[in-house]
């Protein structure tokens, strides 16, 4: 699938937008003509939101150039501008298909979270309670189970994804299922009294080592 649309960052308060770069590749216009148009139309487009930009440089080179972010809305307007060719129209389904998928996830993601959160208290009310519980117990879980459900460190999630005041709010939804679900392993185990290691092998599927 072409990337047409893009999130302003990677939290649960992102953004998606599309730019003049990808209307005009893929609608046949010059960027130069879409970059016009969409100066020539600012007023328009500002009705529905404040038209935002970036200034980045063309393939790392050059001088930095602006790049403007469009919403669905200033998207949507500024194509009835353009020439109603089969091209056009095509990329105008194509963009508000994936406009709406990037809206469904940010909603999947924005309920899960929130969904979440009642868990997370159980699993902190456990923590506190646990034979094995110690100072850093919680946020070393915390760490086991985000690597669980991305594979990655919380570092190397917000370096690869952005920062934020939560390492949850960057997961995607189906990263945010598979956490629920291990956290609710986790859970059971520590009501179990399971220690951190051998929660750690269950988890992760690594081999337990006994000392005799």
């Amino acid at each position: 699938m072409l990337d047409l649309v893009f999130y302003s960052d990677s939290t649960l308060k992102a953004q998606p937008y599309t730019t003049p770069e990808v209307i005009a590749a893929n609608t046949g216009n010059s960027l130069k003509s879409v970059n016009q148009l969409v100066r020539y139309k600012k007023k328009h487009l500002e009705r529905f939101g404040i038209l935002t930009f970036e200034m980045a440089k063309l393939n790392g080179r050059g001088r930095p150039r602006k790049i403007y972010h469009l919403n669905e809305q200033q998207a949507t307007l500024l194509i009835t501008f353009l020439d109603n060719t089969p091209q056009v129209e095509l990329f105008k389904v194509a963009l508000v298909k994936q406009f709406y998928e990037m809206r469904d996830e940010l909603t999947k993601r924005n309920i899960n979270r929130a969904i979440e959160k009642p868990v997370k208290k159980t699993l902190m009310d456990c923590i506190k309670k646990w034979k094995y519980a110690s100072k850093y117990a919680y946020s070393n879980i915390n760490r086991l189970l985000i690597k669980g459900a991305t594979g990655l460190s919380i570092k190397a999630l917000k370096k690869e994804r952005g920062d934020a005041k939560a390492a949850l709010d960057l997961l995607t939804s189906q990263e945010q299922e598979k956490y629920k679900q291990l956290e609710q392993k986790v859970i059971a185990y520590i009501e179990a009294n399971f220690d951190y290691q051998l929660i750690k092998a269950l988890l992760t599927g690594t081999e337990i080592k006994f000392i005799y």
